[in-house]
């Protein structure tokens, strides 16, 4: 699996140019393998010069999931008159052998991102979706470094994939590596920084760095067993309990906090309560019933 994805096209195999001898190797049987567009242009169009460069960039942006070749109707006028080509710039594309899709004229970046879009989603996802499970899986079993492997070739394949992002980050916290985390997450590019993978990491990283400091479990019962109204106690006993992993417990504590004084500390219980939400799964028992119970006490 991982061989499979490390295997990513150079530019120079994506985007080429090809002529009537070389149409039906580069085009109909290479779309057998992945996507192919087609660009039909010329030197002397206008309007070519501002396509062919965009649509380039999104093919390269497509990494690796289909081609480009470019085609001269000046020199290659026979495919044009076969391909009902009557004004440039003119673009097909191709999968399994055949035209799939088509435009003329040239188009807005984000169209033309729209277009090669619709042509990645064809092939799915190149077995991306079966690594990530698989990473997972092994992160739940405690294997973190080859979880880390994995979910680190998905990004090698796919920068912007915000599950595998997450996921290594998320690796990373669970080694005990937290500045690597961190800095996963910090250096994440706009287009996934807010996703909600990413969120959930950030929740989780700021759960350890409090665990760093985490008192002892029973000796916060104590004190709490001495004063129940000592509202820092029960909030660190709060985050000792979900540094042992006794999440439930946690939340617990946290609702008790905020039922005995929901404004303690700037509504501390409150935030503390969406941090521990954030860095579960959105359909995890314990948030949908923790959500529960808080709504129900702040709209009483």
């Amino acid at each position: 699996m991982l061989g499979n994805l490390d295997a990513t096209p150079v530019a120079g195999d994506l985007i080429k140019d090809t002529t009537e001898a070389d149409f039906m190797k580069d085009v109909v049987e290479a779309s057998k393998e992945m996507p192919v567009i087609v660009d039909f242009w010329a030197p002397w169009c206008g309007p070519c010069k501002t396509l062919g460069p965009a649509l380039e960039a999104a093919v390269t942006a497509a990494n690796g999931k289909v081609k480009m070749v470019k085609l001269n109707v000046d020199e290659n006028q026979m495919i044009a008159g076969q391909m009902r080509v009557q004004s440039i710039p003119t673009v097909y594309a191709f999968h399994e052998g055949r035209p799939v899709d088509a435009f003329q004229g040239a188009l807005p970046p984000s169209e033309i991102k729209e277009f090669v879009d619709k042509l990645v989603a064809l092939t799915g996802d190149g077995g991306l979706g079966e690594a990530l499970e698989a990473a997972e899986a092994m992160l739940s079993e405690g294997n973190t470094s080859d979880a880390m492997e994995v979910f680190a070739a998905i990004i090698g394949e796919e920068p912007e994939n915000a599950a595998a992002t997450g996921g290594l980050a998320r690796a990373h916290i669970a080694a005990g590596t937290l500045d690597q985390a961190e800095a996963l997450l910090a250096n994440a590019s706009a287009a996934i920084a807010s996703a909600q993978e990413l969120e959930a990491a950030r929740a989780q990283l700021e759960l350890a760095r409090q665990a760093e400091h985490a008192g002892p479990v029973d000796e916060l019962r104590g004190v709490l067993a001495a004063d129940p109204d000592d509202h820092q106690a029960r909030f660190d006993l709060a985050g000792a309990l979900h540094a042992n992993g006794d999440v439930a417990e946690a939340i617990d504590e946290l609702l008790e906090l905020f039922r005995r004084d929901r404004e303690w500390n700037d509504a501390a219980a409150k935030a503390q309560l969406f941090v521990v939400f954030d860095a579960l799964t959105p359909t995890d028992p314990l948030v949908q019933k923790g959500r529960r119970r808080l709504s129900s006490m702040i709209f009483v």
